[in-house]
């Protein structure tokens, strides 16, 4: 094995000179960053295209509001998979390592992705095109919920102690600048095909989709050029290295509910809200934004490339904060601050005010960048090494079901039985449940991740 000086950005103080890497830090942080960027971006062009073209394209005989409420099923249905995602993933990640884990998600992604965009309408194969568009969303949730927890290991593993909030940030930005391609994506379509409905019917909401294939091949290369993180080389040496009977368990799921049950349970009601304040600021509002308010395509889509560029800086300000104050005070100033904000949202979008809609999309991203921030080094921080993988991603994934799943679908039956401030209200109790279980997290900036 080669070996490198202590003083190497990818190699700790207290890492064994056995398994020293010669990838450093910065090359993991960009390849993660690259990584979950495309992982997202594929993600997000589906809630674009679930909250545009879905409902007439996937489920035309529904009518609007029953076909904008499937489309959005549809959408939540990634978010049940990515459980299941998480705990298959997370098995591998933990037992043969988290690049060759993170090699899958990436490929797992890209082929859902591609044959979306092939997949024919309602009007051509009848009821089988929901019914694949629905296995391929799976598919994507499958991906995605292997993918985060594998890239965050990857750069808080690497990281040195007292940065690893600014290394974890890169990953945490994938889905910043994912939402900023997949709104420029499907704007640029437009604009080219003129942005009328047919032609995007058609095919243009097909073209962002086929794109990722190309996007796909560039995060293999940097996946492909980075070499297994320090930390979990020396646990799988160790490992080797204990008695037989000191083994552990085959299925690092049953260590990780086992040893660290309540982690997993706080952490995921703690990420509620942030997944909530997060698709229902891009998601939904896209769908608000366009059909309830009358706002034209191209607005509501810049609308949402400003938007993602605010989210983006307040993930880098808060990751970076959170080194020196703590990763639970800024989870819980930003949830403090979505419980009233909640209340507010929907009331200053009626308006109709473009304006209105500007700053509520703004802020609404602002508050989750804020608690996203910390998250990619507070989960890695709260669980063992040899279970890290399943636990961070089961976390994770358990709070996209309850905050990311849930509010997009109910959202449009509760607009229309009780009117738009019904979904201020559950935002806000989501808000409380979060501040609620965050509180109830131990501090971990300061863990030894060895």
């Amino acid at each position: 094995m080669t070996t490198v000086s202590p003083d190497d950005p990818g190699v700790s103080a207290s890492t064994s000179p056995a398994v020293q890497t010669k990838t450093s830090v910065r090359r993991v942080a960009v390849a993660s960053g690259i990584g979950t960027t495309i992982e997202f971006y594929d993600f997000f062009i589906y809630g674009t295209a679930a909250a545009l073209v879905f409902p007439k394209i996937f489920f035309p005989a529904l009518g609007s509001t029953a076909g904008t409420v499937a489309s959005f099923a549809t959408f939540a249905v990634a978010f049940i998979a990515r459980p299941v995602g998480a705990v298959l993933f997370g098995h591998f990640g933990d037992r043969i390592g988290r690049k060759k884990t993170l090699i899958s998600t990436l490929l797992l992604m890209g082929v859902s992705t591609f044959a979306i965009g092939l997949l024919p309408g309602a009007e051509t194969i009848g009821v089988a095109a929901p019914i694949i568009l629905v296995l391929l969303r799976f598919g994507q949730g499958f991906a995605v919920g292997g993918e985060w927890a594998g890239a965050t290991l990857l750069t808080a593993e690497y990281a040195p102690a007292g940065k690893r909030g600014f290394y974890a940030m890169f990953p945490q930005l994938g889905p910043s600048a994912a939402f900023i391609f997949s709104s420029a994506t499907f704007l640029a379509t437009g604009l080219l095909l003129g942005d009328t409905n047919e032609t995007f019917l058609n095919y243009g909401w097909r073209i962002p989709f086929l794109l990722s294939a190309v996007l796909v091949l560039i995060g293999l290369y940097m996946r492909l050029a980075i070499e297994e993180t320090p930390v979990f080389r020396a646990n799988k040496l160790a490992e080797e290295q204990a008695p037989a009977n000191a083994a552990p368990t085959k299925l690092p799921i049953f260590d990780a509910w086992r040893i660290q049950k309540r982690e997993i349970i706080t952490a995921a009601g703690a990420l509620a809200s942030l997944f909530a304040f997060f698709y229902m600021g891009t998601a939904y509002l896209t769908s608000y934004g366009t059909k309830t308010l009358g706002f034209e395509r191209p607005f509501v889509l810049i609308t949402g490339i400003g938007a993602a560029v605010i989210f983006g800086i307040a993930i880098a300000v808060s990751a970076t904060y959170s080194d020196r104050v703590g990763r639970r005070r800024v989870i819980m100033g930003a949830c403090i601050i979505a419980i009233p904000w909640s209340i507010a949202l929907f009331p200053i979008l009626d308006t109709g005010s473009p304006a209105a809609f500007v700053i509520g999309m703004c802020v609404t991203l602002a508050i989750f960048g804020v608690a996203y921030g910390p998250t990619g080094a507070l989960l890695p921080e709260l669980f063992q090494t040899r279970f890290r993988y399943t636990g961070a991603g089961l976390g994770y994934n358990l709070a996209g079901v309850l905050g990311g799943a849930i509010p997009p679908m109910l959202a449009a039956p509760l607009t229309a039985a009780f009117g738009s401030i019904s979904i201020g209200v559950m935002l806000a109790l989501l808000s409380v449940l979060s501040l609620v279980c965050t509180k109830r997290l131990i501090e971990t900036k300061d863990v030894d991740m060895t």
